[in-house]
């Protein structure tokens, strides 16, 4: 991969082994607190893992392990529960969204969760307005499993229902205004009372918006909503490219202009899947955003620069962070079609740069990136004298 004449971005960066090394999380690398947050000893809450992979999150437990705390623009983390176990109703003032890998949850609403309940099955993928009460209780298999992300770096924390806080508060936890959990079983010192969160209040809680089950059905994205584009991108038609992509949230990196996302609003990152049949993939790119891979099934290889590159293999529920600006191709390595999410920072679209070889390629193949950002005829597409 080389840099091509048309320059979007900055100077190409350098992944070193050391480096993509730290920035790949593998799924045996996931460490789980079962104490991140005051409900945890909550009974029908208390059996809850929490996990936190990527960003500062919203853990209320110092203790609580980040794989890599570098700031993305958004946060990686997860839920596990067995079967029955809640986990508690809470709002957050940035975008909350849920990605059931495995089993089934039960999702409710609403400042008493009375609002309306949906299931989330496997694959589906759910955005939680903001500034609305929500919460799920594990209705499937004892090894059911939710990925998250919470828009931006600073996520403001969480807001808990009132009956939350009480019934923490009778198990002997109680939380700080800045969001430090207070253990007095555990032996420390009670907070003065005006150190402490305090409940909303009743008429703060009426003036939360509301929403039906119809509306909350419109912010889902099950397998059978997805529109995959099967030539989503500049090198659709060349060997080794051919991934399709199915957009979830924003516009994020498609180069198809007829592909639109069903949920749009910003929430400070886009998510896309992209899937490909055995050998297939993207070739060389980059682009100026963050950007999270992670692998819902298959075998995936990604490498990394346009020289000296690096080769990492993702696995099952491994995840990658690659950084900004740097050269990267991504390809199923594996004997089935295979599926990843993709997750970009930022809430426009994200406009990719293609290595030399494959803009010449896709050329002599008679497609171009028009000056949109999108792909049209070749023989459409003004260029430079010479070109």
């Amino acid at each position: 991969m080389k840099q091509s004449d048309v320059t979007v971005h900055s100077d190409p960066v350098m992944v070193t082994e050391d480096e993509a090394a730290r920035r790949t999380i593998r799924r045996s690398d996931f460490v789980s607190c079962n104490q991140a947050f005051i409900d945890c000893r909550t009974p029908g809450s208390d059996r809850k893992e929490n996990y936190a992979m990527i960003g500062p999150g919203v853990s209320q437990n110092s203790d609580q392990v980040v794989n890599l705390r570098e700031p993305h623009g958004y946060n990686i983390g997860a839920a596990a529960m067995p079967n029955g176990i809640t986990n508690n109703l809470h709002l957050h003032f940035t975008a909350e969204v849920f990605y059931c890998f495995r089993g089934e949850f039960l999702l409710r609403w609403g400042a008493d969760g009375k609002d309306g309940e949906l299931v989330l099955r496997e694959g589906d993928i759910a955005s939680m307005p903001t500034w609305i009460f929500r919460g799920f209780t594990n209705i499937g298999p004892d090894d059911g499993w939710l990925f998250t992300t919470l828009g931006h770096d600073d996520t403001g924390g969480i807001i808990w229902g009132p009956s939350v806080l009480q019934q923490a508060a009778d198990h002997g936890l109680h939380l700080t205004t800045e969001s430090k959990l207070i253990d007095t079983e555990a032996g420390d010192e009670p907070p003065e009372d005006d150190e402490l969160v305090r409940p909303m209040a009743p008429e703060q809680i009426a003036q939360l918006r509301s929403y039906s089950v119809d509306k909350m059905r419109k912010r889902i994205a099950s397998p059978s909503d997805l529109e995959y584009s099967t030539a989503p991108f500049l090198d659709s038609l060349l060997p080794g490219g051919g991934a399709e992509l199915a957009l979830v949230i924003g516009y994020g990196m498609t180069e198809d202009r007829d592909q639109e996302p069903p949920i749009h609003n910003p929430h400070g990152h886009n998510v896309a899947w992209l899937r490909a049949e055995p050998g297939n993939g993207m070739r060389g790119h980059r682009h100026h955003e963050t950007q999270v891979l992670l692998a819902k099934d298959g075998e995936w290889e990604v490498t990394l620069n346009s020289e000296d590159q690096v080769t990492v293999r993702l696995g099952p529920w491994d995840m990658l962070s690659v950084p900004r600006g740097a050269w990267r191709s991504i390809r199923n390595v594996g004997d089935d079609t295979a599926s990843l999410l993709v997750i970009n920072g930022g809430d426009g679209r994200v406009r990719l740069q293609w290595d030399d070889e494959v803009t010449k390629a896709a050329a002599d193949a008679g497609t171009a990136i028009d000056h949109n950002g999108y792909v049209a005829p070749y023989a459409l597409v003004p260029r430079k004298i010479g070109e």
